[in-house]
C-alpha cells in the first residue's frame, strides 16, 4: 500500500507564498500520475493540481491556475504545490493523491480517479 508524508502547512499570513511537499514512502513515483486536492471546511474536495506521469503537462483548475503550480522531483520521491499570493479563501486541508497509468495519461481531476492518498495537511490562512 503507498505512503505518502505530507509537510508545508500551517498557518500563513494574506500575501504570503508556500511549498507543500508530499513524499512518497516504500514505493516510486515513477509510473504515476500526480495531484493535489483541497477541501475546505464544509464543502467537497476538489482538485487543483495534476501532473502526467512524464512531467511534460500539468493542468490546474481555472480558480487557481494563476497561483499553484505542480512540480515532481521523481528522484527524491516528491511532489509539490507552490502556491503564491494566499489569501483567506484557499484555507482548505490539502491532500496528495496518484493515480496508475501510462507517460501521458491525464486522469480527471476527480477524487474518484486517484487511488492513493496522502493524509492531508492544513493551511488555514489567517482573514
Amino acid at each position: 500500500q503507498p505512503h505518502f508524508v505530507e509537510s508545508g502547512g500551517g498557518l500563513v499570513q494574506p500575501g504570503e507564498s508556500l511549498r507543500l511537499s508530499c513524499a512518497a514512502e516504500g514505493f516510486s513515483l515513477d509510473h504515476y500520475a500526480v495531484a493535489w486536492f483541497r477541501q475546505a471546511p464544509g464543502k467537497e474536495r476538489e482538485g487543483v493540481s495534476l501532473m502526467t506521469r512524464s512531467g511534460l503537462t500539468t493542468e490546474s483548475a481555472d480558480s487557481v491556475k494563476a497561483r499553484f503550480t505542480i512540480s515532481r522531483d521523481n528522484a527524491k520521491k516528491t511532489v509539490y504545490l507552490e502556491i503564491e499570493s494566499l489569501k483567506p479563501a484557499y484555507t482548505a486541508v490539502y491532500f496528495c493523491a496518484v493515480a496508475a497509468g501510462g507517460p501521458e495519461y491525464r486522469p480527471i481531476l476527480k477524487p474518484l480517479y486517484f487511488g492513493y492518498w496522502g493524509q492531508g495537511t492544513q493551511v488555514p490562512v489567517a482573514s
